[in-house]
C-alpha cells in the first residue's frame, strides 16, 4: 500500500463543482493509490509522500501563512502537483519561486500522466527511505583510522539533514566484552577455512562479532563502524567476519571507523533494503570505465559462495573472499556532511582472487565510462559501496532531498 497523501489549494474565486470534476478526472488519470485530504493539512508530514495539489490560480496567498508550520512538520521538499488547468501551473511556479527565494526546496510535478505518476512513485520510495533514516542511531566504535584523512563526518549536519544520530563508543568496550566470552564455534565457518591457522582464529573473530552485537543492543543502534585495524594488536584478529555477519542480519557494519562510508551503507540500505559491499578502488581504466574494487569482507547475504583467508595487509586473523553473482550494480558514496554524493551504475563482470590485493575482488564496468574520471579528479574518499542492482535514480533523488 502506497503511503501518499494529497492536499489541495483552491482559490475561492473558482467554482468548486467545476474544480472538483477536474480534480477527479486528473487524479484518476494518474493511476496511483493515495489518501485524499483536501484542504485539511493537519496530517501533513506524516506520510511517505505529501503532495500539494495546486488546483487553481490565485491560491498562492492561501499557502503563504501555512509554509512555516508545514516546514516544521516535514524536512522533505514541497511537492506541488498541477493539472495544467485553471492556471494551476502558473500558481505552482509562483509558489516554487517563493520557496526557493526563502531557502526551501520544492518541485512542480507537471507533464503527461505517465511522467507524473512515475515521478510520484519514485518520490514515494524516497520518502519511505527518509522516514527509515530519521531517528536512527549509528555507532562510531573508536576513531576513524589514521589514514582516513578525508573521511571525517559533521555529526550536527548529518543529524539536521537526515535525522541520523552518530554516537561515539570507545573501542576498549569491544576488548572488554570479548574478554568475558567463552570460546566460539561455527561449523560452517570452519568448513570454509583452508588452514589450521585460520580455523584457530575463528573463535576470536566470532567473539568480535558477539561484542559488536552487544554494543548494538546496548546502544539501540542500527549499525556501526569500527576502527578495526587496532584489533590486530589487541586480539591478533580483525572485524571482517563480524561485519559480514552483521550486514547479513540487517545491520550496517563498516570497517576502519569510516563514517561517510557507514552513512553511505545506511542510505543505500534504506533505499534498497539490501546490504552493500564496502570496498576501495584498486585499479581504474579511465578509457574503458573498468574498475577493480577490493576489500577483506563482504556481507554473506551478497555472495553465491565464499571462503576464508587471512586479513590481507597483516596476514593474520580471518578475512572473507566472496563471489557475488555477476550483473547490474550501483556504486555509491556520500560525504561526511551529506552535502555531496556520487552514484554510478555498471555491471559486475567477474570476481577474482589475486594474491596481492584484499580478499574480495570485483571487476566492474561502468555503463558510462566517463564517470571513471570522478575517481581520478574529485573522489569522496577511497571507500565506496557496491550495491546489487541499478538504483541510481532513487539514490540521486533521496540525496537531493536530504541536501535541501
Amino acid at each position: 500500500m502506497k503511503d501518499i497523501a494529497i492536499y489541495t489549494l483552491t482559490s475561492s474565486l473558482h467554482d468548486e463543482a467545476a474544480v472538483g470534476g477536474v480534480t477527479r478526472e486528473f487524479l484518476s488519470s494518474l493511476g496511483i493509490e493515495y489518501s485524499f485530504k483536501g484542504s485539511d493539512f493537519s496530517e501533513y508530514g506524516r506520510h511517505d509522500l505529501d503532495l500539494i495539489f495546486v488546483r487553481t490560480g490565485g491560491s498562492e496567498g492561501i499557502i503563504l501563512p501555512m509554509i512555516p508550520e508545514l516546514r516544521a512538520r516535514s524536512k522533505a521538499p514541497f511537492y506541488l502537483l498541477t493539472s495544467g488547468k485553471s492556471n494551476s501551473l502558473a500558481a505552482s511556479l509562483e509558489i516554487l519561486s517563493y520557496l526557493r527565494q526563502n531557502g526551501m526546496k520544492g518541485e512542480v510535478l507537471h507533464g503527461s500522466p505517465e511522467y507524473i505518476s512515475g515521478r510520484i512513485s519514485l518520490l514515494e520510495r524516497v520518502g519511505a527511505a527518509r522516514r527509515k533514516l530519521d531517528g536512527r542511531k549509528l555507532g562510531v566504535v573508536g576513531k576513524p583510522s589514521d589514514w582516513l584523512i578525508a573521511s571525517q563526518a559533521n555529526y550536527a549536519a548529518v543529524k539536521a539533514a537526515s535525522g541520523i544520530e552518530l554516537l561515539d563508543i570507545p573501542l576498549q568496550r569491544v576488548n572488554e566484552i570479548c574478554s568475558t566470552l567463552p570460546e566460539q564455534k561455527d561449523e560452517e565457518l570452519l568448513s570454509k577455512a583452508p588452514t589450521q591457522g585460520i580455523k584457530d582464529s575463528i573463535s576470536d573473530a566470532l567473539k568480535i562479532y558477539e561484542a559488536l552485537k552487544a554494543i548494538i543492543s546496548d546502544n539501540e543502534l542500527s549499525g556501526l563502524t569500527i576502527r578495526c585495524f587496532d584489533l590486530l594488536t589487541s586480539m591478533r584478529n580483525t572485524g571482517c567476519v563480524a561485519l559480514a555477519k552483521l550486514n547479513s542480519e540487517g545491520f550496517v557494519g563498516c570497517c576502519e571507523g569510516d563514517v561517510p562510508t557507514m552513512l553511505s551503507m545506511a542510505v543505500s540500505r534504506a533505499v534498497t533494503g539490501v546490504s552493500g559491499f564496502q570496498a576501495n578502488p584498486s585499479r581504474i581504466d579511465p578509457q574503458t570505465g573498468e574498475l577493480l574494487f577490493a576489500h577483506c569482507t563482504i556481507p554473506f547475504e551478497m555472495v553465491e559462495s565464499y571462503e576464508l583467508d587471512t586479513h590481507f595487509e597483516s596476514g593474520i586473523g580471518v578475512g572473507v573472499r566472496g563471489w557475488m553473482k555477476n550483473g547490474d550494480v550501483t556504486i555509491f558514496k556520500v560525504s561526511g556532511d551529506l552535502k555531496r554524493h556520487f552514484a554510478a551504475e555498471g555491471r559486475l563482470v567477474r570476481s577474482q582472487a589475486e594474491a596481492n590485493l584484499c580478499r574480495t575482488q570485483q571487476v566492474i564496468m561502468l555503463d558510462d565510462p566517463s564517470q571513471a574520471k570522478y575517481f581520478l579528479t574529485d573522489p569522496i574518499g577511497n571507500h565506496h559501496v557496491i550495491i546489487p542492482g541499478h538504483c541510481r535514480a532513487e539514490l540521486d533523488a533521496l540525496m537531493e532531498s536530504l541536501q535541501g
